[in-house]
């Protein structure tokens, strides 16, 4: 786990480490400050991504938006999503991240011995509605869903370290495909992702031919397509690649928030406490009441600092020479940031940077604060740095704020007996990572809370 061997390197070697791995220039930042002042600052030298033989040149053709090289067909890409997020964020999406809420919320109290499946069912829903338009699923193994989610998994473990030899020995790229079965595998993967994501985007090009489309990520593309200068190929991918990257780290906060609220059980009566004194139990929680809910919205940041589940994030490449404090960072150095020892610095954060305590991110008068000089309103280094930050952060965070809010308002979450709870213990999926799999017992905070739930569902068709 290579965060935590970088955290180690920090007490041996300093807050910035120089490596020299098989010739590649690499620098390894474990200090806010270090952090923004390359990555946020000088934007400009560093935005470009290291390049990414099988994940990204072979199996997505340059077109996986967060690893996509800097240039036109990046600057093109940035500006679809960001304006096309903000146009659904405008046109109802907070209605699906209530919806999804309200599902999830009744499904733990239905079963939860599910909860780790509604989790990602829940993201995997909002993702489909809000990128494609498309109704909600029922299942995480929803056809329509189903290959992308695969796909996600295949290219995930692409991007792991070490998973082929031609990202040290670029050189095997050129092996022609018959005599390599890793590249044959790798554009076969692309083939069959260009013509299903194709699909999916060609329905919201048949919905909008005969006047049936809903306010999505593609149909704004579609509609702003001279705005943007995207290909219906490159729209296609940049969906996909959104769907992607947005529910599984969604899916995966949530899991982290869960095990939080076992390990730190007199937090979620804090919470508890807070959401009862607003909403009380007459009415589900909506976002009007986020104003009204300050330890709630510092739970969300919490979580994303406590346990960022991409904890090196996304390297990133010097395009010229660079000087840092006599430090020389020449043209093609891999940058990478170590997001989880940023996020736990105790000079950050105080002596318990390594415990899940959302009161961190209020003042003394209980109102929420944006964080600790130098990590910008987020309060944490999650969502990534610069011109390369997550364009769908505040989607995210929103998403994080409904669905915990509402399972607190509804719902007690608890060890089940017998079951010794590690918060230190990680699920390293390549470039997510997971708490260990574990268990959760779900109970109704109050007699009606079900039925309310069910109701709720019931009006939006859920």
């Amino acid at each position: 786990m290579q965060w935590l061997l970088f955290s180690a390197w920090r007490k041996a070697y300093g807050d910035i480490i120089y490596l020299n791995g098989a010739g590649q220039p690499m620098v390894i930042i474990n200090r806010t400050d270090i952090a923004t002042e390359l990555l946020d600052r000088r934007t400009g030298i560093y935005s470009d991504r290291p390049p990414n033989i099988v994940g990204c040149e072979i199996m997505t053709g340059g077109l996986l938006f967060a690893f996509t090289r800097y240039g036109d067909t990046w600057r093109r890409m940035r500006k679809g999503a960001h304006e096309a997020v903000n146009k659904v964020v405008a046109h109802g999406l907070n209605d699906y991240q209530i919806s999804e809420a309200l599902a999830l919320a009744r499904s733990g109290l239905l079963d939860s011995t599910a909860w780790d499946g509604y989790l990602r069912r829940a993201a995997a829903s909002l993702m489909l509605s809000g990128l494609y338009g498309e109704p909600p699923l029922e299942s995480e193994q929803d056809p329509r869903v189903r290959y992308i989610s695969t796909f996600n998994e295949v290219l995930t473990l692409a991007f792991a370290p070490g998973a082929y030899w031609v990202e040290l020995m670029p050189w095997m790229r050129h092996i022609p495909s018959r005599f390599a079965a890793w590249k044959r595998t790798a554009e076969a993967w692309h083939r069959s992702g260009s013509d299903e994501f194709l699909r999916l985007f060609g329905r919201v090009q048949e919905k909008i031919a005969v006047g049936e489309d809903r306010a999505s990520f593609c149909s704004t593309l579609i509609h702003e397509a001279g705005r943007y200068g995207l290909s219906t190929r490159e729209n296609a991918w940049l969906a996909a690649t959104m769907y992607a990257a947005g529910s599984d780290t969604s899916a995966t906060s949530m899991s982290w928030w869960t095990l939080a609220m076992i390990a730190y059980p007199d937090i979620q009566t804090r919470a508890q406490r807070e959401i009862d004194a607003v909403v009380g139990r007459n009415r589900v929680p909506t976002y009007a009441d986020m104003p009204h809910l300050p330890y709630i919205s510092a739970m969300v940041k919490e979580v994303l600092r406590w346990a960022p589940v991409v904890p090196l994030g996304v390297a990133h490449r010097s395009t010229e020479d660079d000087i840092y404090e006599g430090y020389f960072i020449p043209k093609g150095t891999v940058v990478i940031a170590n997001i989880w020892e940023l996020n736990r610095d105790p000079g950050t954060y105080g002596p318990d940077a390594s415990h899940f305590n959302p009161a961190r991110f209020l003042d003394e008068k209980g109102q929420l604060i944006s964080g600790p000089p130098g990590t910008k309103e987020d309060g944490h280094f999650a969502f990534g740095f610069g011109r390369r930050v997550c364009v769908g952060k505040h989607v995210a965070s929103n998403s994080l704020f409904i669905q915990i809010a509402m399972s607190l308002w509804s719902s007690t979450l608890s060890n089940v007996k017998n079951q010794k709870i590690d918060v230190e213990a990680y699920h390293d999926e390549g470039l997510v990572v997971r708490p260990q799999p574990f268990r959760v017992d779900i109970q109704p905070r109050f007699p009606e809370a079900l039925a309310m739930l069910t109701q709720e569902c019931e009006l939006r068709d859920r």
